[in-house]
Formats: C-alpha cells, sequence, structure tokens
C-alpha cells in the first residue's frame, strides 16, 4: 500500500519499489503530495463509513441507500470514487519510479506482487464479513484487479490512456448491447443483462463472479490518472483542463443514461455510470485543489486537513472498521441495557432511548463515523500509516 493507503489499495497505482540492493544504496525519493488527492480520498472514506453504518431504518434519507437499477445516488457513487482515487495516484507513483529508475521487469514485478496482497487482504476481509473462506471478488480484488490493469496501461503517453479507457468502455457497451442471452440480445434490465447470464453460466462455478467488472472499473481507474496527470506535472493550465475534463465525462454519461441506451447501474458497471462517476470525481478533485493546493485561499490546507487524515490511511480506514464491528462490535454480548445483545445493538438502543428513533439513529451513525475518525487521526499522530 501506498503511503497515502489506498493510493495503493483502494488506490491504484500499486507503486513499484527498486530491488532491495538498489533500495539500500540510494535513498528513496521525495513524492510530490497533493492534499486535494489525500482530502478527496478522505471524504470518500468518510461517505463509505456512513452509507455503510447508517441506522435510520424507514427514516433513511434516499441519498443515503442504494438506488434501484437505473437510478443514482450518493451511495452508488462511493465505490467508483475509490476506484477514481486509484487512478489518481498513478501518475504520482510513476513518476516517484521514474525518478528512482525503476523501469522493466522489476516495475512489473513490484505492481504483481502489491496487486496479490491487496487481492489477498480483500478475500481475508470478504471471508471474514462472510464466516466462510471465500476467494472471489470483492471490493479490495476489484480495486487490486483494476488498478494492475491500469498500472499497465499507465505506461502510455495520456492520450493512449484515453483511447484505451474508451476503447473499453466501448467494448463493454457493444457487450451489453449484443451478447445474446435468455432475455433478448439488446435486453439490460436487472433480471436479464448478459453479465449476469455469464456470470450464472460460467464464473459463479470459479468464485469468479463479477470478473467482467474488471473492464470498465480498469477504464474508470485510467479516467482518474488522466485527472490528476495535469496536477502531477503542474501544468498552469491544469484548472481549466479538469473543468473542461470533469463537466465533458459528467455530461456524456448523464446524457448517454437519458438516452435510454444503457442505464445507471452499479451493479453491472454500465458505462454511462463510469464516465458519469469519473466526472463527479473529478469536478471534485478540482474542487479540493482550488482549496488547499492552488494557494488562492489563504489556509486551505488547514482547512481540509481533517478529511487528509483517513485520506492518507484509507487501507485503515477501510479494513480496521469492519474488522472490528464483525469481531466486536456484532460479536461480544453486553446487558447495557438489562438484557443481552450485542455491543453494536445496545450502543443504537441506548441513542434511541435518548434521542429518539431519528435523533438516536443519526447519533449512532455518525458517533461511529466519529470514532473511526478518531482512531485514524490517533495513528496519524503517531505516524502509523498502514502499507501493504
Amino acid at each position: 500500500m501506498t503511503e497515502t493507503a489506498l493510493e495503493s489499495a483502494l488506490s491504484a497505482a500499486p507503486q513499484p519499489a527498486p530491488d532491495v540492493a538498489d533500495a539500500a544504496a540510494a535513498p528513496a525519493p521525495a513524492r510530490f503530495r497533493l492534499t486535494a488527492l489525500d482530502a478527496w480520498r478522505g471524504l470518500t472514506v468518510l461517505l463509505m463509513l456512513l452509507v455503510n453504518n447508517v441506522a435510520l431504518g424507514d427514516s433513511t434519507p434516499r441519498q443515503l441507500s442504494h438506488a434501484h437499477f437505473g437510478g443514482l445516488t450518493l451511495t452508488d457513487l462511493v465505490f467508483p470514487w475509490f476506484l477514481f482515487c486509484a487512478g489518481a495516484a498513478l501518475p504520482f507513483s510513476a513518476a516517484a519510479m521514474n525518478k528512482a529508475g525503476v523501469t522493466g521487469w522489476p516495475l512489473y514485478r513490484r505492481l504483481l506482487e502489491r496487486a496479490a496482497l491487496l487481492y489477498l487482504m480483500g478475500a481475508f476481509v470478504t471471508s471474514v464479513t462472510s464466516h466462510r473462506l471465500t476467494l472471489g471478488l470483492g471490493v479490495l480484488q476489484l480495486i487490486a484487479l483494476a488498478s494492475f490493469f491500469a498500472a499497465l496501461l499507465g505506461q502510455l503517453r495520456g492520450r493512449w490512456q484515453a483511447l484505451a479507457a474508451a476503447a473499453l468502455l466501448a467494448a463493454y457497451a457493444l457487450f451489453l448491447h449484443f451478447t445474446p442471452h435468455p432475455g433478448g440480445i439488446g435486453i439490460v434490465s436487472e433480471s436479464a443483462n448478459p453479465v449476469q447470464y455469464l456470470n450464472d453460466a460460467l464464473l459463479s462455478a470459479w468464485g469468479l463472479r463479477g470478473l467482467l467488472s474488471v473492464v470498465p472499473t480498469t477504464a474508470l481507474v485510467l479516467l482518474g490518472a488522466l485527472a490528476a496527470r495535469p496536477l502531477q506535472q503542474k501544468n498552469p493550465r491544469a484548472p481549466l483542463l479538469l473543468l473542461g475534463l470533469g463537466v465533458v465525462l459528467t455530461a456524456l454519461g448523464y446524457g448517454w443514461a437519458a438516452s435510454g441506451r444503457l442505464p445507471f447501474s452499479k451493479a453491472l458497471w454500465t458505462p454511462p455510470y463510469i464516465l458519469y462517476s469519473a466526472g463527479l470525481g473529478t469536478l471534485g478533485i478540482l474542487a479540493c485543489w482550488v482549496v488547499a493546493d492552488s494557494g488562492w485561499l489563504p489556509g486551505g490546507k488547514r482547512l481540509l486537513a481533517p478529511l487528509t487524515i483517513p485520506g492518507r490511511n484509507a487501507l485503515a480506514g477501510y479494513v480496521l472498521p469492519i474488522l472490528i464491528k464483525v469481531w466486536i462490535l456484532l460479536d461480544w454480548q453486553v446487558g447495557w441495557t438489562g438484557k443481552s445483545q450485542s455491543i453494536a445493538a445496545s450502543l443504537l438502543e441506548m441513542a434511541r432511548s435518548s434521542f429518539g428513533p431519528v435523533g438516536g439513529g443519526w447519533t449512532y451513525t455518525l458517533g461511529y463515523v466519529f470514532a473511526v475518525w478518531l482512531g485514524l487521526a490517533w495513528m496519524a499522530r503517531r505516524g502509523i500509516i498502514w502499507k501493504l
């Protein structure tokens, strides 16, 4: 995992490193850090904690729940923004490795090693949450595969990266439109689509259900790399380039979905969903850059400092809360409310008894997010960054 945690892990471009002998002979090159990327990734981590732990029942706002097939909410944007941030880390990782002279086989070997480690970490988390050994695709596994292939393509020039992303999305769109399946050619619905058919017919037996999603998510990681490229190169036209790219991607994605040809779909990772998510991610990083890195706003870095805490330790921000919740909050039984129940259930019941169903739900949910942030802040003060 890169120093910024999801910069490699949730992030993206696993950073290659020189051989051990080379590393011992020369100090590691200093890396240019972009506060905007750390802040945007940190905001994504906090949103993930929020939507995954909301305890409001029927009072849950629509934006904090997944949309039905063909719709889109804030919750549906969290995962693609993780992938987008992974891509945004690629230009910085590549620049550091080029400065260190890491090329050829050592570079590809390191990329492969980091992807394998991240995949295995994802398999461990998935196995813990499902209480059985699972080696199939989960969040970290998909990030590992998409980031690996995008890192390979990231060795190309910017225009070729853009063409590669476009080719991947076009090929995936053609697959969705023209692959025969029981629902009929060209039918893409929640219950009938070629992805589901191929998963059921071939991939499920191998534990690889969802493998096709590597194609569009690799394109998403590449789009993140393209968005961050002008910032890494300190291009004076970077604000205009990012604004243009963000607007174009957002408009393309929205227009494609509105045309009715392909819907927004997180389950299928449809091209309109990819483009729209990448466009909003580009505009989000641009907004953070204006605040923290442009120099236009005095004190901007301090303003976004709370977001950089989870952003620089995003792997810990993703994995540790899951493990603590499964192994402790949901497993340990306590009698704080006069009856034996899990710690999580007891905390939620006490919050609701004090503040009412809705107020207690918000107290529990936001308290959970704040508790995780405090833990990450404690790690940050002691320089503890979880790397793979």
